[in-house]
């Protein structure tokens, strides 16, 4: 054995003393799996606002939009604001379905699924 590498001597050869070994162990050490215990755990806590009741996290809620607003950091829409607001989102949440639309539209035969034949009728 090189010494240079004894660090790192990997698996023994085939029927070697060494590999008889190990067979022999990896042997004793086969066992079937136990069933899987409960272990008896205790119920998950509940933190923060989610501990609170909820009249008291309402409570905590309104005061802080009482003082955003009093501070002039809270921001109320207009309603030229909330409808610009509302296209957007409405633009964004369908886009996929618009653009399959238009995309059957321009092409109905392939978007089916229907083979189109070789003079593209």
């Amino acid at each position: 054995m090189n010494t240079r590498f004894a660090f790192c001597e990997g698996p023994p050869p085939p029927g070697s003393k060494r590999a008889v070994e190990r067979a022999d162990r990896a042997d004793d050490q086969l066992v079937p799996d136990s069933p899987p215990q409960t272990v008896a755990t205790r119920p998950k806590l509940r933190r923060g606002f989610a501990a609170m009741d909820r009249k008291v996290v309402s409570e905590i809620a309104r005061k802080g939009g009482r003082a955003a607003h009093s501070a002039g950091s809270a921001h109320q829409f207009t309603s030229d604001e909330a409808r610009v607001a509302g296209r957007k989102g409405g633009l964004t949440t369908h886009a996929k379905r618009r653009e399959a639309a238009q995309r059957q539209q321009e092409a109905p035969g392939e978007a089916a699924g229907v083979p189109r034949d070789k003079e593209g009728k």
